[in-house]
Formats: C-alpha cells, sequence, structure tokens
C-alpha cells in the first residue's frame, strides 16, 4: 500500500501516472516519438514529486540530468540512472522540434528506457506499480 503523502507530491504523482500511462497509448498508435515525449515527462514528474518530498524547492526545470543530480544530493546511489536521464530528456526534442539529423527512436528503445525508468520509478517510490506497459504489438483493450 503507498503511504499518503502530502497534497503536493500526491498531484504530482497523479500527472506522473497518467503521463505513464500515456506512454503506452502512443506505443498502441505506433508513434514512438510521443510514447518518448511521455516517458520524459513522467520521470520529470516522478522526480520532481520526490524532491518535493525531501523539502526541494519546486522550480522550472525539465531536464532529466539536472533533477537528477538534484536528486542524488539526497541519495547519491541516483547518480547511476545518468545516463538513461540523458537520453530521455533528447526523447522530448525529438517530438517537439524539427530533426537535425536521423531520429530513429523506435518502440522498443522507448520499452527498453521504460523497463529502466520503472526502476528508477519504485526507488524513489517503492509501492509504485506501473509495470502494466506492454509490447508496441498488443493492442489496448
Amino acid at each position: 500500500m503507498t503511504p499518503p503523502f502530502p497534497d503536493p507530491v500526491r498531484e504530482w504523482l497523479e500527472i506522473a501516472r497518467k503521463d505513464w500511462g500515456r506512454i503506452q497509448v502512443m506505443l498502441a498508435h505506433d508513434d514512438p516519438e510521443a510514447a518518448g515525449t511521455f516517458l520524459q515527462q513522467a520521470m520529470e514528474k516522478y522526480l520532481k514529486a520526490w524532491l518535493i518530498l525531501k523539502g526541494w524547492r519546486l522550480r522550472k526545470i525539465h531536464e532529466l540530468d539536472a533533477l537528477l543530480d538534484e536528486s542524488a544530493a539526497f541519495s547519491p546511489e541516483l547518480i547511476s540512472y545518468a545516463a538513461l536521464c540523458e537520453r530521455v530528456s533528447g526523447y522530448y526534442y525529438l517530438d517537439r522540434y524539427p530533426p537535425l539529423g536521423p531520429a530513429g527512436i523506435t518502440a522498443t528503445d522507448v520499452l527498453s528506457d521504460a523497463s529502466q525508468a520503472l526502476k528508477l520509478i519504485q526507488t524513489l517510490f517503492p509501492g509504485e506499480d506501473l509495470r502494466h506497459l506492454k509490447e508496441p504489438s498488443s493492442k489496448l483493450p
């Protein structure tokens, strides 16, 4: 059972969970770029929720690697997710801006990174169960 969180943390978690669910919707619509964007958004919100829980003052920041650096100040072992955060931060730009080169993001890439992101999220919030993400060929009910 998930422990009760203060309202600001709970609100960030609710939005993060919605974004996590949107990954599956975008994969079902064969849109890995949008799925990657929602993965970035979900990770951003989970990191912000955790930081707020630690007493961090919310500020306008979207880069996952910067948020992870802030998080590592509280829990240094989180730095092991630096490469993931750097990679997933780039997904946002792939979906929002014209490519400067070949994008090459696939559903498999998103699923692989989502699997690693799940480990990060469960480290931050051990009660979170987001394992419902399916292979891209599966259809939503």
